[in-house]
Order: structure tokens, then sequence, then C-alpha cells
């Protein structure tokens, strides 16, 4: 057994069992969770990891200081007017305990028709009946209450009360846009660092303002968008924002008509504008908390999660708060890859799944967390052998995990796996056959981070579109993430392939930017002197000018709306193609229905409709490739996860870049190569539970046959 890049949880009351984990595992640092307390002398594990939080914990500050309180900006259920007035019900369908309706702010609420879109002026508040009473209805019209509300209980201590049964003090909330508060945290953070004294990284979790995450009357989720700002909505924030910019936001540019600019939808001009204000805000702030922690002789640790918005690890700003680490969930080889690619940061830090939660350790579920365990694993593990994370440990409460051997034995495995890992490919740059660019509405700000919420949760309308990253997070590619602003100019000329991928009109296809001619042409123009293209889903969708794809002449196929039932469509005959040999049974996810192609594209996969076996022309195109000029394009209607799915698409890349396959390259696709020039030497990974034989071809294109036990990672020198 190895020891060390292992960080393990505690708490006072377990300290005889967390010594026995902490030898089995190899752990050299020790934490507390959210609702425990670390154990005195807890130095003897190692390094001490103490939670810390900015802006909840302290209610006898939020208690003396309601008027400090967090702010969101909620919007009411839409209703229906019969008659010339109204009354609407505020917090209807909204967790009492979480939000109280802020009447001291009214000059910041909006009442809304939703049927023509317009603002309505004439309306009162009825604060006994907890109401808004609108006048002058248009009947039939449905209308809605745009208003502040005070944050009253921190939305993750609920979400604790729920998934672990606590029954401990709620937590409420304070926000140091509020000059009181903010004095009052930078003083906070002075005397904790002070009686903190064992403590070796402050980890907060996390800083000023937690993502959206909204609880209905029921105590059920309402809202949950890992990227939302709506919990911004301080008062002062915006006034401040207004006197830097001009820019006067209302309440609808918050609760955008009902969506709360989530990480889908295209985001405005404006709202761009002020997240950068937000980030600016809350870095400069950070970096005093930082500062201290750093007076004291201790590191600054960012958990990715909780009151993470304003500290985007890929924004402009990130750099300013003079962190040392940084330490998230890894639900797979993508959230991998977002943190280990963080840039100035130290070291960086996984918390693998599954937390160790009453929700998956009880008696009779040993197996399924195992499994669990495993499936974890295999994912990560694939992206650690292109860029590692720096340490790895787990969540939780230590004392339940210790209940089942198998779980705590397969956890010892891993643990030392990892660091043999560590030890091999820490930087060492491992060899990349070609740059991808993957093109959306956010570019580097998302990096990563695209196509998902948390720690890679499950979306059903968008694993079609993550399985490309968690497939690149360990193929021998490398990614640039770029906005479609950074692209109208030209593409860099390093990018070898684009793709664009996500449904119509979300802010990963592009819905309208598409109609900007200098991105068509940028695009068109890459493609045609040599680029490659892959588009996945709904592409460059956006209805205009007689297309449904802007670049379905680039791609080779277009989608079907209705506009052109009375055109027929003859190219359905499917053509025999390297992309598709020896891929049987492809997975395309959700799938799109109603695409068709064009007559110079071929088709590798189509379907027909046992309905209409008779009419040859409702054949509905599931892949196709296309030469342009000089270039080519790869469209496929879904791409989730899988070995065969990862294997396709990497040969897409490779064929759409005119790239030779058969160079640092394994035929089966449950084996994966990974090579390190600098060290000389290759890895060749069986990403499954089962033995497998492969052909593996090295750098310089040479054949030789390699056999793999389950999960093996076979080491081979190169010449």
């Amino acid at each position: 057994m190895s020891k060390g890049r292992f960080t393990i949880p505690t708490d006072e009351s377990f300290v005889e069992g967390t010594k026995e984990i902490a030898e089995k595992w190899g752990a050299d640092a020790v934490r507390d969770c959210d609702g425990t307390r670390l154990p005195q002398k807890a130095g003897q594990f190692g390094k001490v990891y103490n939670t810390y939080f900015v802006v909840r914990g302290d209610n006898e500050w939020a208690r003396k200081h309601p008027e400090e309180a967090q702010r969101i900006f909620l919007l009411s259920e839409r209703n229906l007017a019969t008659g010339a007035t109204l009354g609407i019900e505020i917090m209807k369908g909204f967790l009492a305990d979480e939000f109280d309706p802020d009447y001291s702010y009214l000059n910041l609420w909006q009442v809304y028709d939703r049927t023509t879109g317009e603002e309505v002026k004439t309306w009162k508040v009825c604060r006994k009946k907890g109401t808004v009473e609108i006048e002058n209805c248009k009947p039939f019209h449905e209308y809605t209450v745009t208003f502040l509300a005070r944050v009253t209980w921190h939305p993750v201590q609920i979400y604790n009360y729920l998934t672990n049964g606590w029954t401990c003090e709620k937590q409420l909330t304070y926000d140091p846009a509020f000059p009181n508060t903010k004095k009052y945290i930078v003083e906070h953070m002075k005397k904790w660092c002070e009686e903190n004294p064992e403590t070796n990284v402050v980890r907060f979790t996390t800083f000023l303002y937690q993502f959206t995450l909204i609880f209905n009357n029921l105590g059920k989720e309402k809202q949950v968008e890992w990227f939302g700002y709506a919990q911004t909505a301080n008062p002062i924030l915006i006034a401040d924002f207004e006197k830097e910019s001009g820019i006067k936001l209302t309440a609808e540019d918050f609760v955008d008509s009902g969506y709360y600019n989530n990480c889908f939808r295209t985001p405005t001009e404006k709202f761009k504008k002020y997240m950068d204000f937000v980030e600016r805000f809350v870095s400069r702030t950070i970096k005093e908390l930082v500062d201290i922690c750093h007076s004291y002789g201790k590191e600054a640790m960012m958990f990715l999660g909780d009151d993470w918005i304003g500290s985007e690890p890929y924004g402009e700003h990130f750099k300013d708060m003079g962190l040392d680490a940084v330490v998230g969930s890894v639900g797979g080889g993508v959230t991998v890859r977002m943190l280990s690619e963080i840039p100035y940061v130290r070291y960086h830090e996984g918390r693998f799944l599954p937390y160790f939660f009453p929700d998956t350790f009880f008696d009779g579920n040993e197996d399924n967390a195992v499994d669990e365990l495993d499936r974890n694993w295999r994912t990560a593990r694939r992206a650690i052998m292109r860029k590692p994370i720096d340490r790895m440990g787990f969540g939780g409460y230590l004392s339940l995990a210790a209940k089942f051997p198998k779980f705590v034995n397969r956890v010892a495995e891993i643990a030392d796996e990892f660091r043999t890992i560590y030890d091999a490919v820490d930087n060492k740059k491992p060899y990349c056959r070609l740059k991808v660019g993957l093109l959306n509405a956010w570019g580097k700000k998302r990096s990563w981070m695209s196509h998902m919420c948390a720690h890679e949760l499950w979306y059903q309308q968008i694993y079609s579109y993550q399985g490309i990253l968690e497939s690149i997070s360990g193929l021998p590619v490398d990614i640039e993430f770029l906005s479609f602003d950074e692209v109208k100019d030209g593409v860099p000329q390093d990018i070898d392939v684009i793709i664009n991928a996500g449904d119509a009109y979300t802010s990963y296809s592009g819905g309208r930017e598409w109609l900007d001619e200098k991105l068509q042409t940028a695009v068109r123009k890459f493609v045609y002197n040599g680029g490659g293209f892959i588009g996945v889903g709904e592409p460059t969708a956006c209805e205009a000018n007689g297309r449904y794809f802007q670049l379905a002449d680039l791609m080779g196929v277009d989608e079907e709306i209705g506009y052109t039932l009375s055109i027929d469509k003859y190219n359905i005959r499917k053509v025999k193609h390297e992309l598709a040999d020896g891929l049987d049974n492809i997975d395309y996810g959700e799938d799109k229905k109603n695409i068709y192609a064009l007559e110079d594209a071929k088709v590798l996969d189509i379907t027909f409709s046992d309905r209409f076996k008779r009419n040859v022309n409702v054949g509905e195109v599931k892949m196709a490739v296309n030469e342009y000029g000089k270039g080519r394009s790869f469209y496929i209607t879904g791409i989730p996860y899988s070995f065969g799915n990862s294997r396709l698409l990497y040969k897409a890349m490779c064929w759409v870049a005119n790239k030779d396959l058969n160079v640092c390259y394994a035929t089966n696709p449950a084996a994966e190569c990974n090579y390190y020039p600098s060290a000389k030497k290759y890895a060749i990974v069986n990403n499954s539970d089962e033995p497998q034989t492969t052909d593996f071809y090295d750098i310089q294109g040479n054949k030789t046959v390699i056999s793999l036990q389950p999960m093996e990672i076979k080491w081979i020198k190169s010449n």
C-alpha cells in the first residue's frame, strides 16, 4: 500500500474509526463536513482541512441584521385574468421557510402581461393577504408578478435537511454587498483563523452567492441552476452596476420570463456584463479573505459548489483571488478535467462518489455502493490518464462507509491505483492527435461545464451531448472552448475540428447567433479550406432563409420542420463507410427525428418508420458525412458516452481532420492508448471489467497484439 494524495472526512465521534480507515486508504489529510466538527488533535492524521462558510453559519449576526440578508427575484405562477381585476398570491408554490417577500423595495417589483409580453403599471400590494392586486386586466390574459425576496434559509442546508435528516438550527444568510456585513466577514475571518491554529487548509464552501436553488411548498426542488446568478439580486449591486455601466437592470432581467438565465439560454449582452461585474466584486472580496488566511500561514481552498457564483474558475477574474487549491465533486471524466485544468492554483482535488450519505449507505445497499464507486472510477480514470487531479478524497460521514468492508477495501485498491497513475503521469503532457474547438455561446467561461449541472447530474435532454465531453476527457485530443464571437473573424489556426452540438435555440447549438453572416462565413471558410466539422443533434439550427440548419450545405443534412414536406427527399440509401465499420447498434441517446440528407451527402445510418413502409421518402437520417471543398463534416443525432460511441467520435474527428487513425491507437473500443513522449512510454488501458485483446499501434504506426486483464493498465516503453 502506498500513502498520500488522499483526504478523508472525519468527526469528533469517530476518531478511532478514522485511524483505521486512514491507514487502509493511505490518507494524509482529514476534513470536516457540513454539519460535523473536527476532533481535537486532528493533526495526528496529517494535513487538516476545515470547512469555512462566508455568508452563512452565524445566525446571531443574521438575526441582528435581517435587512442585510441575501436576495433573489422570484417569479410568481402564471395567473389567468377572467375579468378586469386579478389578485396573485405571490408565494404560492414556494417554500415559505426559504423566502420572505421584501416589501421595502417595491420599486423593483414588476408585473407582466405574459400574453403580450408587456409590463403592467396598475397594481398594488396587499401584505396582509400576501397578494398583488392588478387593475385594468385584459380578460383571458396571463399575468405574473416578479418580486424581490429575502433568502431566509440557506438552500444547501435545506438540501441537507432533506437528504440527511438534520434537525439543527436553520442557517440564515447575509450579504457582503452591504458594507456593514462586508466589514463583519473580514473581521470574522481573522478571529476564526486565530481560533483554529491546527487548521492547515481553509476549505471555503464556497464564497458569497449560492447558485440558484429554489424549493417548492412541498420541500422539493423547484429550480436548480448550478450557474445561476439569481441570488445576486442585491439592490446595492444592481445600483452600483448601473452607476458603472449605465445599464439599468430590472427584475425581468433576472427572472428572464421564468428561465432565470439558465445556462441553456443564450445570455444577453447586458446580463453578461452584470455577471462580469459580480465576478469582479466577488474576486476582490475573496482576495481580502485569502490574504488573511495566508497571513496566518493557512492555505485557501475553493470548493467548486454551493456559494460558488461569481468565482467562475475559467472566468477572467479567478486569477485575482490568490487561491491555493480547488476541490470539487467527481461525477466522471468531465468533472475530472473541469477540475484538473483550472489555472492559477497549485493543486486540484477531486471528491469522488458516492458520498457517505444515508441515501447510499444503508443496510442491504453495499453492492450498489461498490458498483457506483466502480462506475465513477472507470470514467474518472480515463481523464486522469490525460490530465490528473493532484489529490482524491470523499465527502460525507465516514462512520457510514465504515460499516461496509467491501466498499472500504475497494476504495483502498482505487487509492493505490490513483497514486500509481499520478506518479507515472504527473507533468508529462500526453500525445494529442488533433485539436478540437467546441463552439457555443459561453466559450472559455464554461470550459468542461457545458451540458452539465453540478457533478454531472443527469438531464434526459442533454446526456446525448454530454457524451461528447465525456469521450473527449479520455481521448488523445486537445480541446479549446470557443464562443461564437471568437470565431466570427476566423477560426483559430491551430484548430483541426469544430464541434457544434445541442438542441435548437439553446446556448450550445447557438440559435439566433447563426443568423450572423460573419459566423456562417468564418466556419464555411474554415471547412472549405480543409478543416473538419462535427454536428450533433440540432447544430446551427435557426429557421431563416429557407434553411433550419444554417450550415446545412456544409453538413449535408437538414431537419424537416414541416415547411418543406412538399419537397421530395431522395438521398435515403445507406452506404458503407470506414467510420461505421465494426460499430453495430450505435446508441443515439434521445435521438432526433426528421433529419434528412441533402443530395451530395453520404448516409451512414437511416431508419424507416414501420407505419409507412411503402413510402420510402420518410426515412430519418441518423448519421451522415459530407465533403465540402477540401474539408469534411460528420453529423450524428446524439452521442451519449459508451465505449463504442467514444470510439466512433474519435474516428469521426480523425476522419474529418484527414488524420491517419492508426497512430497511438488501440482498435478495441474497450481499450485506449495514451502516450507520454517525455517519459517515452505508453499506457494501454482496459476500461472494462472483462479481459480484452486489442491491436495496438504505436506512434510510428507499428502494430502489436496486446492482452489486458479487467481494468488493467499496461505500461510499455517506447523505442
